[in-house]
């Protein structure tokens, strides 16, 4: 299919993408992993530890605001815990991997608000996402408005994707599954 050419090419553009996201993240974010000329290979590692410990906010409360910007939380503690690891591969462009900066860097100045006491560090909008349509209709009870709520960044006015929920306990849900598939019985009927 893509053939050896296109498997080098391949290669070559996730490395490129991961290092360009590296670049961008490095003065707000610890890179872990980096070669000796600065480099990562096809991720990117970004370290959450001393966020963690400056502000309380942890690579959960990252990851959930994430999907105020749109994005599919990256890969969390893996390899390494409080961490984030982020795979671009050749197939994101150059506007998507601007746009996951941006938010990033974004997320980064809210931390900081949180770490100089501008916001809450119980009731901001990093422990609070992601914020859902429903909730934003409702009583709004935070400290914080809305619209950095749900429009940290001027482009998702324009284009934003609405969470169908809130924040979920991802501890009870990993140790309380509940399968939404047919019964097996109705598999042996067919």
């Amino acid at each position: 299919m893509m053939g050896g050419e296109g498997l080098k090419r391949a290669s070559q553009l996730a490395i490129l993408n991961a290092n360009y996201i590296s670049r961008r993240l490095e003065e707000h974010y610890p890179v872990l992993y980096t070669g000796t000329n600065g480099l990562v290979a096809h991720e990117c590692i970004l370290d959450l530890r001393p966020i963690k410990d400056s502000s309380g906010i942890s690579v959960d409360d990252v990851a959930k605001r994430l999907i105020d910007f749109g994005f599919h939380a990256p890969t969390m503690s893996f390899p390494v815990a409080g961490t984030l690891m982020i795979e671009p591969t050749e197939s994101e462009s150059r506007e998507e991997l601007d746009r996951f900066c941006d938010a990033m860097i974004k997320i980064r100045e809210e931390i900081r608000a949180v770490e100089d006491g501008t916001l809450d560090k119980d009731d901001n909008p990093l422990k609070n996402a992601p914020h859902t349509a429903a909730e934003i209709v409702g009583q709004w009870s935070h400290p914080y408005s809305r619209e950095q709520a749900v429009y940290p960044v001027d482009s998702l006015i324009e284009n934003k994707y609405w969470p169908p929920v809130g924040r979920v306990d991802n501890v009870f849900g990993d140790r309380n599954l509940v399968c939404a598939c047919p019964s097996i019985e109705s598999y042996q009927e067919a």
